[in-house]
């Protein structure tokens, strides 16, 4: 359980920095998690290794622009807000660059309709704030802010849209749960009229997706806490497949996460909402999915701990190794993999 086990080089040329024109035209990886044998295709054929009474599982969050640039109201002094999760009312957690400058009751502002005061300082930069605002709050951060890509793309997203799924619904992440970016449309149509089941649940991913691992011992890495939604249509309708012995797959270690959450605290799917700080790694049993649709994950991350665990490390790592061989691209705007 060490974190070097998860460990492996990759030069920055396979790290994709921008979205493909087609979301569906990516490659996809196919690993079979019994025996680590992989394959090729496109994504546009995922439709041809899922059949009619599977299940597909989509996270419909969506990412807020939360990247606020304001000033400080007494120095002018530029300072970055990025707002990671709502405590109560106009009160927001957020991460504040430079941080350094900011005391509590420092009060900064973004334009003449928002302002924000800070009222609390915690570690790694993390401040807690009260908004003041004129009109609608989340009108107003659609109008001013900017999406939070990761900080490994450095280019800047032309359009805005790319990185949010073609079904995000529901307000509320720091990033977007990027396994989904892949889908379109058409495809999904193509996926119904095929037989194929598609539900929604929600989970609003948090800045700590991208925090790295900094234990040796993983399993004394403290996951951070996401708010997530199991609505009852969707509970029942996974409580059918699973009676009737059909597969689920996730789409995304977000939704498997949901997923898995509610079916470990429960034995059942049901309605609920709640925070889940679920930690997934190798000697996890999978009570919820049959399989997974994800991307390529960074090193020493709990996302690549994840996949290990449903598949083992020793094959996720092969698998690795075979996508740069054969030039996948990684990360947010990359390739996919579809382990089942």
């Amino acid at each position: 359980m060490n974190i070097n086990d998860y460990d492996y080089e990759l030069d920055e040329k396979f790290i994709a920095q921008s979205p493909l024109s087609d979301r569906s035209s990516s490659k996809l990886m196919l690993l079979d998690k019994e025996n680590g044998n992989v394959s090729h295709d496109h994504f546009y054929n995922i439709k041809e290794y899922l059949h009619k009474g599977d299940v597909l599982v989509l996270n419909n969050t969506k990412v807020l622009p939360a990247r606020l640039l304001g000033e400080k109201i007494d120095t002018k002094a530029h300072i970055e807000i990025l707002l990671l999760k709502n405590m109560e009312g106009d009160k927001w957690e957020c991460l504040a660059k430079p941080a350094k400058r900011l005391h509590i009751g420092t009060k900064i502002k973004f334009s003449d309709k928002l302002e924000c005061e800070v009222k609390e300082k915690l570690e790694e930069g993390i401040v807690r704030v009260e908004f003041h605002y004129q009109g609608i709050f989340l009108e107003i951060i659609e109008e001013l802010g900017l999406m939070p890509l990761p900080p490994y793309i450095h280019e800047t997203l032309k359009d805005q849209n790319r990185y949010q799924t073609v079904y995000a619904k529901t307000l509320g992440s720091a990033a977007a749960p990027t396994a989904g970016l892949h889908f379109t449309e058409e495809l999904l149509t193509e996926l119904k009229n095929k037989g194929v089941e598609i539900h929604y649940v929600t989970l609003h991913v948090g800045l700590g997706t991208f925090r790295p691992v900094e234990v040796d011992n993983i399993k004394e890495h403290h996951m951070h806490s996401e708010y997530y939604e199991m609505p009852k249509d969707v509970a029942d309708a996974l409580n059918q497949a699973k009676r009737e012995g059909r597969k689920i797959y996730a789409v995304g270690t977000t939704s498997t996460r949901v997923l898995e959450t509610v079916m470990h605290k429960y034995h059942t799917f049901k309605e609920c909402s709640g925070n889940t700080d679920i930690f997934i790694y190798p000697g996890f049993e999978f009570m919820a999915i049959d399989g997974l649709i994800t991307n390529f994950h960074l090193p020493k991350s709990t996302l690549l701990m994840l996949v290990s665990a449903l598949a083992k490390r020793e094959y996720i790592l092969n698998a690795y190794e075979i996508a740069k061989q054969n030039d996948y691209r990684f990360f947010s705007f990359g390739d996919a993999m579809f382990i089942k």
